[in-house]
């Protein structure tokens, strides 16, 4: 699996858009977030749409044309340098045909930043821009919002990314041990599988070091998505598996279990409790980036900076 383009990192007085493309925005979080990145001599902006609600799904931020011509606008404009996602939720998929993805490409490498729904952006940007993204937490995110540890690693890595070539998950535990090396790349569990056999998705994880996480499950459902993805060949060739946070999912105990019955036949290293995903603390994982994975020791250590 090749590694893919990594993007300029940010310097003060960047500008940054803030786009909705998933669900609704609440507005006090929004401001909130957009005041931390001015705090990172930041210059943020907000895509029109990015506090609209769709008239007739109140799950989703403004119509599918709206949050597509919101985050095309945003990309395409040469004085943003990176665009982050307001939050997550459900609706990437719903806007991601109508992303002129010939102007994507043209508009050269720029940071992406999200993580739970915007699973589906990472994928399509991934095959369809060539480019590296960052798994990391969004601006009107309580997570992000509330948690130092998130802001700092994501911080580091927009700005210094040399200082954060290890990453370091404190408490985390080998399931399978030893070391392996691979292409990052993953997300969200549920939209892992719900994006199999679309032309936006990776038609596997060979060679790769897989990340997965999710929230609000319950363990029947991870077991879903784990035994479609295992039954259409996806983890064949899969180098070695980081496994997140399980929020709000029942407890850890059976969701281990699962984890342990579903992935362990793979006979790669595998690292449970992480830290990315929906969790407080959450890490930043670049997606498209060569790393080593050492399960014992739970680090990740990236071939190079996440950005240039």
């Amino acid at each position: 699996m090749t590694p893919l383009t990594r993007p300029a990192r940010l310097v003060p007085g960047a500008r940054v858009a803030v786009v909705a493309p998933s669900g609704p925005v609440p507005e006090e979080r929004l401001s909130a977030g957009l005041d931390l990145l001015r705090g990172w001599d930041l210059d943020p902006v907000v895509t029109p749409h990015t506090l609209d609600r769709h008239p007739d799904f109140d799950y989703l931020a403004g119509t599918d044309a709206d949050r597509a011509a919101d985050f095309q606008a945003a990309w395409c404009d040469p004085s943003v340098a990176a665009v982050v996602c307001a939050r997550g939720g459900y609706g990437v998929q719903r806007m991601a045909d109508l992303l002129d993805w010939d102007a994507v490409r043209a508009a050269g490498p720029k940071i992406l930043v999200g993580f739970s729904d915007i699973t589906a952006l990472h994928e399509a940007f991934a095959t369809r821009a060539g480019l590296v993204t960052l798994h990391g937490p969004m601006a009107a995110g309580v997570d992000f919002l509330k948690n130092t540890r998130a802001q700092d690693h994501l911080r580091a890595t927009l700005f210094a990314p040399e200082s954060v070539r290890t990453i370091t998950a404190e408490g985390s535990t080998a399931l399978v041990p030893g070391r392996a090396r691979g292409v990052l790349l993953g997300g969200c569990l549920c939209l892992l599988a719900a994006e199999l056999g679309n032309p936006y998705a990776r038609p596997g994880a060979r060679g790769a070091l897989v990340c997965l996480e999710d929230v609000g499950e319950e363990t029947y459902r991870l077991d879903r998505y784990l035994t479609q993805l295992l039954r259409a060949g996806w983890f064949d060739g899969v180098a070695g598996v980081l496994l997140g946070s399980w929020a709000q999912c029942e407890p850890y105990e059976g969701v281990r279990a699962l984890l342990v019955d579903r992935l362990g036949g793979l006979g790669v290293p595998t690292v449970e409790e992480f830290g990315f995903g929906h969790c407080d603390g959450a890490l930043t994982v670049p997606f498209g980036v060569t790393a080593e994975l050492d399960a014992d020791a739970g680090t990740l250590t990236l071939d190079e900076p996440a950005l240039v």
